[in-house]
């Protein structure tokens, strides 16, 4: 478990928040709340909440997790600010990273500067172990942090909400999210929203490039084709949320299932989703 935990939070991050990047400017929601339960093999082992917020062409994002798989416990915030361009591309300017896991603490933090990472600090600072493919200075340019990632992943005007590749470092580790379509499901909801009870069903890769260990869980996770993500679309919120997440790991499969989402648009009625 120890590189699914990591890429679990970058999933979350990244996934479960996805798809404030809406074909017109001026309906992109001002504050988005949501809560997911986390699965392990059928299990539930711990939640994720997130927040969003833009105003102008600023943006903050945070998210924070609580998982205990048997008797291992860990804690996550994770958080970020930026910047959008004229053409609503994010421009990271700080990243962090912190978690709680058996008793120990640490943290990541990143700077960001013209699109690039100017500065990567790790308390307790840690050397790579010999088995890491390392990180190069050009594996640093033109990237994307976990959080800021949500702003490219979906456009709601695009015919196919699943053709994204995500170039994110989270710090340590230089990774692609390759999206692809695969189909559609059902939406179940405690109380009807008004919105589609549909869902688009989206296969994920990930595609590790560098700072990875060269071991059996990163091959495994790199072969894989069972990731997905699914998508639904809130017409009203002129966006996409994640309704559903499935990794698949060694030793089972971890979901991430939406609860609660709850949107507020500038001049628009909030829209809470209930699942």
């Amino acid at each position: 478990m120890k590189r699914v935990v990591p890429l679990l939070l970058a999933g979350l991050a990244v996934l479960l928040a996805g798809g404030f990047a809406s074909p017109r400017a001026e309906a992109w929601p001002s504050v988005v709340r949501a809560t997911y339960d986390v699965n392990f093999n059928g299990i539930n082992v711990g939640t994720f909440e997130f927040q969003s917020h833009t105003e102008g062409k600023s943006y903050s994002l945070s998210g924070s997790a609580q998982l205990t798989i048997l008797l291992f416990n860990w804690i996550g915030e994770i958080r970020t600010f930026g910047l959008l361009s004229s053409a609503r591309a994010p421009r990271p300017a700080a990243f962090s990273f912190e978690f709680q896991a058996a008793g120990k603490t640490g943290s990541t933090r990143m700077d960001f500067a013209s699109g690039n990472v100017a500065e990567v600090r790790h308390m307790p600072p840690a050397p790579p172990k010999p088995d890491t493919v390392p990180v190069r200075e050009q594996h640093l340019k033109g990237v994307l942090d976990p959080l800021s990632a949500i702003l490219v992943l979906v456009n709601y005007a695009n015919p196919d909400p699943c053709d994204r590749r995500l170039p994110i470092f989270d710090g340590r580790e230089r990774f692609d999210l390759v999206l692809s379509y695969k189909g559609q499901t059902k939406v179940n909801e405690q109380q009807p929203s008004g919105q589609p009870a549909i869902a688009h069903v989206c296969r994920v890769r990930y595609r590790p490039i560098a700072g990875h260990l060269t071991d059996a869980e990163s091959s495994y996770l790199a072969t894989s084709n069972d990731i997905e993500v699914s998508l639904r679309p809130v017409p009203s919120a002129n966006i996409l949320v994640p309704y559903q997440i499935t990794i698949p790991t060694m030793l089972g499969y971890a979901t991430i299932v939406s609860k609660r989402v709850e949107i507020e648009t500038p001049g628009s009625p909030q829209i809470a989703l209930l699942h």
